[in-house]
């Protein structure tokens, strides 16, 4: 299996890249750091191939599935990794910064989606899933985070509305939806102590999550084990949205 995972130079994004090759499958890892690419192909092999990508640009999107070389031309699966949060007040938060986040968290998502997915439906198949977040479906949270929340909830229902247009070609359309996880992504939060004690207070099972926590979701939704499974989004919260 050929796996396609952007924002893999860091984070879950690694560690999702790390778990696939392990199973035995091959990655295309791609982020904007190329220095942290060549890093973890160093680390995992020829099974990696580092490419470096800004979900962002329509046409270095659009170029990449051409631009592989055979061994890895031919994805199965696609995992909507990357990802930004500016952390603002609503009052505070610049257009820029709102557009920033827009173009990486939902514009990035349904650029690489379609790419693949022609790709996929020539195939006969495949499985996306995208990186939503708990804050995706909840307004809440613990400080204010309105562009981040927002994205993520446009993932949420672009993962529906992509699972109804595709399902009748063969590809599978889900998300994946984080609590905190430890990793450089929320450093800044880390870093604070009192946060970290009300996020676990706030988590029935008491802890931030690993990125280890999130790989098997991933996993299973990308396998066959999930082939009944399309258009829904899997949190992976320890219990916070049961309550």
């Amino acid at each position: 299996m050929i796996v396609f995972v952007t924002g893999a130079s860091a984070g879950f994004g690694a560690a999702i890249a790390r778990a696939f090759v392990r199973g035995g499958h091959r990655v295309v890892a791609t982020a904007r750091r190329k220095d942290r690419l060549h890093a973890l192909a160093d680390e995992l092999g020829d099974a990696l191939l580092p490419y470096e990508l800004d979900v962002r640009d329509s046409a270095a999107v659009a170029a990449a599935p051409a631009a592989l070389p055979a061994a890895f031309a031919a994805i199965d699966v696609l995992v909507n990794n990357a990802g930004l949060a500016i952390r603002q007040a609503t009052v505070d938060l610049a257009l820029t910064d709102w557009e920033r986040v827009m173009a990486v968290n939902v514009t990035g998502v349904f650029l690489c989606a379609r790419i693949v997915a022609r790709q996929m439906i020539r195939q006969g198949g495949g499985a996306i899933v995208n990186m939503a977040s708990i804050m995706g479906l909840s307004g809440g949270g613990l400080y204010p985070n309105i562009s981040y929340q927002t994205s993520k909830g446009a993932v949420v229902n672009l993962t529906r509305a992509l699972a109804i247009e595709w399902a009748g070609s063969g590809v599978r359309v889900n998300a994946v939806a984080p609590t905190w996880v430890r990793t450089d992504f929320i450093r800044p939060l880390l870093g604070n102590p009192e946060l970290v004690r009300r996020i676990e207070q706030l988590t029935p099972l008491g802890r931030l999550a690993d990125p280890e926590d999130i790989v098997g979701a991933v996993m299973f939704l990308a396998s066959p084990a999930a082939g009944m499974i399309t258009g829904h989004t899997l949190p992976v919260d320890g219990g916070i949205l049961a309550q």
